[in-house]
């Protein structure tokens, strides 16, 4: 399976260089019967719970170009989300909400990518941006959850199955792609989420999705700096 989640950290990288990307997943102990079903039609039902579903956490590290991207956001559908994101060390706090993003990076995240003015100016503060365009237009696809969801489980190969296992202390079973070698697991008891894509060696990582459906607060910051007024001060 080309499990595209793993290659997010692409434009994830694009967007660091041009800005300055309760209940358990399987929410029941019913067998499901997704364990029996071909390894399509596992990915197929994992799709459409994931479609179903109001709100999701995705935590994990992914692996590419020498580069350690790790993101640990809170989604929720048709709303937006918040979260971290880091980069070799350099982290932002992110939240989508409203049709506007905002990043709030760390020191040194700032001095990287501002300078030492751009540190201080943005000390405390939140950027702002369009969600759907602009400088921020990237991190759209990691604050949308169907977006997001869907691009990591609507993109493969052929598939094979590798049987049932434990991941987080849930029932799942695990889907492949032969020639990619990235691994989805799907909650075998209660809804089929997914639960986990992983994929060993260079270029991988390691995503779970969990805490399904569990209310997320999502609210504008304070202390917001509007970036297109600060590019239009800089001309």
């Amino acid at each position: 399976m080309r499990l595209r989640l793993l290659s997010l950290a692409a434009p994830l990288l694009v967007l660091l260089a041009v800005a300055l990307a309760g209940c358990g997943g399987g929410g029941g102990s019913s067998d499901n019967g997704v364990a029996s079903k071909s390894a399509n039609e596992i990915v197929a039902e994992a799709k459409k719970a994931a479609d179903g579903a109001s709100s999701v956490h995705v935590a994990g590290t992914i692996n590419t170009g020498g580069a350690s991207l790790t993101l640990d956001m809170d989604l929720v559908a048709g709303q937006g989300g918040r979260g971290r994101i880091a980069e070799n060390g350099l982290s932002f706090e992110l939240i989508q909400t409203g049709g506007s993003v905002y990043i709030n990076g760390s020191a040194a995240f700032d001095r990287h990518y501002g300078g030492t003015a751009g540190a201080q100016l943005l000390q405390g503060k939140w950027l702002k941006a369009p969600a759907n365009g602009g400088s921020f237009a990237t991190l759209g696809g990691l604050t949308d959850m169907r977006k997001l969801l869907d691009t990591a489980l609507s993109t493969h190969g052929t598939l094979t199955k590798t049987g049932t296992t434990t991941v987080a202390g849930q029932q799942a079973v695990g889907v492949t792609d032969a020639a990619q070698g990235g691994t989805l697991y799907v909650a075998t008891t209660g809804t089929p989420y997914p639960l986990e894509i992983a994929k060993s060696g260079a270029g991988g990582g390691r995503i779970v999705f969990d805490r399904w459906n569990e209310p997320v607060a999502l609210s504008a910051p304070a202390n917001v700096i509007d970036l297109s007024q600060l590019q239009s001060s800089g001309d």
